[in-house]
C-alpha cells in the first residue's frame, strides 16, 4: 500500500493530525492525584503515565504490542568522506539485525518489544546532495509511506531507529537547513570521526545547504533534497503513527532529525512522542529543545539503531506499572492529603 502517493496527500495529512484524547488524559490525571503518594513524587513517572493516556485513549495505559522499527538507508554523500566507516557497513549491520546479533536485537527483546528491519534500496544510495537532491519527489514519498507501513493497528507503542553510514551527516544537513544556524551548530563526530574529520564533515554540509538555497522552503523539499531514505522512512512513521493516536518513542539525533522539517510549520509535529534519551552528539541538545522535548535518559549513547530508545521503554513499563497498579487512597484505606 503506498499510503502517501503524492504531494498532496502528504501535505493533506500534515493537516489532518488529531490530538490525544482530553477524556483519557483528564481520568489518568484524576487517577494520579488519588493514589498512595504524596502529589507528584514520582516525578516524570507520573507525566509520562498521564501522556500515554491521552494518546491510547484509557485512563490506564499499556504496552501489550510495542514495536521497534529500524530504518536502513545508504547515502550518496558517503563518498565525501563524512564518516569514520565505510558505506558497506549498512548492509553488513542489516544482515546483524536479522540474525540477532545487534544491541538493538538484545535491547528490544529486554524491553518486551517485537523488531521490524526495514532495508531501503541498500543497493542504490541517494544521491550526493552536494550536487544534487538527495532524492526526487518519488522516492521521498516512497520512502515516507515505507516508514508508514510499519504502522499496523492496535500497536500501543512504537520506538523508531534507523542505521545509515553517513546519515549524521544527512540529519546536521536538515537541522541546518530546517533550523538555522551553522553546520558546526550541528555537525557532530558521528561514528567516530577526529577533528580533521568532523571539519571536513562540517565543510560538506555547509556545501550542501548553499546548493539547496534557492529550494522551497517546504518540509516535503527539505527531506527530499539533504536527508535519506532511512530518514524520510522514520518521518513517514512518525506522522502515521500520529494519525492513528500511536505514541512514538524518537532515538538520538538521526531519528528526530527527521522531524526538523516541519517544525517551522507544523506545529506540535512532536506532540506524541517522547524523547527517550539525550545522546552524545551535540546537536541533539539543541535539536530535543526545537522539539520541546524532555529526554529521559542521559546515558552517553550514540548507537542508533534504535538502541535509547528500547532502554526507555523499560522505564515507561514502569510508569505505567505504578499508574495502573497502586491502590488509590480509598482502596488502601489511607488518609490522604489535607
Amino acid at each position: 500500500m503506498t499510503f502517501f502517493p503524492d504531494s498532496t496527500t502528504f501535505e493533506a495529512a500534515l493537516a489532518a493530525l488529531p490530538g490525544p484524547d482530553a477524556d483519557a488524559r483528564a481520568a489518568a490525571e484524576a487517577r494520579q492525584a488519588m493514589l498512595t503518594k504524596p502529589a507528584g513524587s514520582l516525578g516524570r513517572l507520573e507525566e509520562i503515565a498521564i501522556h500515554f493516556a491521552g494518546w491510547q485513549g484509557r485512563e490506564r495505559p499499556r504496552i501489550e504490542r510495542g514495536r521497534a522499527a529500524i530504518f536502513a538507508g545508504n547515502h550518496g554523500v558517503a563518498a565525501q568522506g563524512v564518516s569514520a566507516f565505510p558505506a558497506e557497513v549498512t548492509a553488513q549491520m542489516v544482515a546483524n539485525f536479522r540474525h540477532g546479533g545487534a544491541a538493538i536485537n538484545a535491547l528490544a527483546g529486554a524491553a518486551g518489544l517485537e523488531l521490524t528491519v526495514v532495508a531501503l534500496e541498500l543497493e542504490r544510495p541517494t544521491a550526493d546532495f552536494t550536487a544534487a537532491p538527495a532524492m526526487d519527489e518519488a522516492e521521498c514519498l516512497a520512502a515516507l509511506s515505507a516508514g508508514a507501513a510499519v504502522v499496523a493497528p492496535g500497536l500501543d507503542l512504537l520506538v523508531v531507529g534507523e542505521m545509515g553510514i553517513a546519515n549524521s551527516t544527512a540529519a546536521a544537513a536538515l537541522c541546518t537547513r530546517g533550523l538555522g544556524g551553522t553546520a558546526a551548530d550541528w555537525v557532530g563526530p558521528g561514528t567516530g570521526l577526529d577533528t580533521e574529520g568532523v571539519a571536513r564533515k562540517i565543510e560538506v554540509v555547509d556545501r550542501a545547504v548553499a546548493f539547496h538555497a534557492d529550494a522551497p522552503m517546504t518540509p516535503l523539499e527539505t527531506l527530499r533534497r539533504l536527508g535519506g531514505r532511512e530518514i524520510a522512512a522514520i518521518a513517514g512513521a512518525v506522522i502515521a503513527a500520529r494519525l492513528q493516536r500511536i505514541a512514538v518513542v524518537l532515538d538520538g539525533f538521526i531519528s528526530c532529525s527527521a522531524l526538523a522539517p516541519f517544525i517551522a510549520t507544523v506545529p506540535g509535529i512532536a506532540d506524541h512522542c517522547i524523547a527517550s534519551h539525550r545522546s552524545a552528539e551535540p546537536g541533539h541538545r539543541r535539536l530535543l529543545d526545537r522539539l520541546g522535548l524532555d529526554p529521559l535518559l542521559d546515558l552517553g549513547m550514540r548507537l542508533g539503531e534504535g538502541s535509547g530508545a528500547a532502554v526507555a521503554v523499560s522505564v515507561i513499563r514502569s510508569a505505567f506499572a505504578a499508574h495502573g497498579q497502586m491502590a488509590t487512597f480509598a482502596e488502601a484505606g489511607v488518609a490522604g492529603a489535607a
